[in-house]
């Protein structure tokens, strides 16, 4: 259990992260009939170098794949690379119903398979969307970034085409990324199972029990290696969301795989200050996307 010192730390955070009112987006478009099927875009706010398009960030929000948290809360994040220089798409997808999940532990975290759906149609749809509606972003220069159950997502999103071969999202070859920066992400199951991250939320993501082993293969991050796609974990040491445990066994399993994957570990940082414009950790992510955009 955590310390009190270290409980009040993470309550802080979490407020000041909230704490920022959302940011309208400059646009938002449809990637489906969904309602959920939705991205913002936002230019960048400054031109970082004159004359060439901006590198593209697709953001993938938080939330512990729960229909109680959606985009409209990393949108001051979203704003904050704006102003950074560079093009965002901040992608909403489909989130767990309002049914509460077994045990009665609060609503089920995500949807099988339309979360996964709703991911892989985004980032097949963006080069194209972005043509038409954000014409400052350069979609050749694209670094995908998600915090926590987001994390997850983007690291999914890069390691497509090492699906099982019958799983409908995979492709051929693969993304057309510049590289991946995962914020805290919940990117090993086994262990974030281990540790009841989010109250089980990556359990029920799969299904439950009786689908969790079976669905891993086709969700696990931590089973989709290597990527061959510059990868970056950013974890704060003093997490109590998401422990830092989670992170390591991914980076783990990418150099048993072959694979180097960064891990900048944060002192005295938690879950939160990774996405929040008022923290120097959201400086350091901003500065981690720069390395692989450019």
């Amino acid at each position: 259990m955590p310390d009190d010192a270290a409980a009040a730390r993470a309550a802080a955070e979490e407020e000041s992260a909230f704490a920022h009112p959302a940011v309208d987006p400059d646009s938002t478009v449809s990637y489906g009939d969904h309602p959920d099927q939705l991205i913002d875009f936002y230019a960048p706010r400054v031109e970082t170098v004159p004359g060439s398009p901006a590198p593209l960030v697709v953001v993938l929000h938080g939330g512990a794949w729960r229909a109680a948290y959606d985009r409209r809360h990393i949108s001051p994040f979203a704003d904050f690379l704006a102003r950074r220089g560079f093009a965002v798409a901040s992608v909403e997808y489909r989130r767990g119903s309002t049914i509460p999940a077994q045990g009665g532990s609060g609503p089920v975290a995500g949807r099988w398979p339309e979360t996964f759906d709703d991911v892989a149609a985004a980032l097949d749809a963006l080069p194209a969307l972005v043509r038409e509606s954000l014409v400052q972003a350069d979609p050749r220069r694209m670094v995908v970034t998600g915090h926590s159950a987001g994390g997850h997502l983007a690291l999914w999103a890069a390691a497509r085409h090492l699906l099982p071969d019958d799983a409908p999202w995979r492709i051929g070859r693969p993304a057309p990324l510049r590289g991946v920066v995962a914020l805290a992400p919940i990117c090993d199951f086994e262990v974030a199972d281990k540790l009841d991250v989010c109250g089980g939320a990556a359990r029920q993501l799969l299904g439950g029990d009786e689908k969790f082993a079976e669905r891993r293969p086709y969700a696990d991050p931590s089973l989709l290696l290597p990527t061959g796609i510059a990868t970056t974990l950013v974890q704060g040491r003093g997490d109590l969301t998401v422990p830092q445990a989670v992170a390591e066994s991914y980076a783990d399993a990418a150099a048993k795989a072959g694979e180097v994957v960064g891990l900048t570990l944060l002192e005295e940082v938690g879950h939160f200050p990774l996405i929040d414009p008022a923290a120097d950790a959201c400086a350091v992510v901003a500065e981690e996307i720069a390395q692989l955009a450019w």
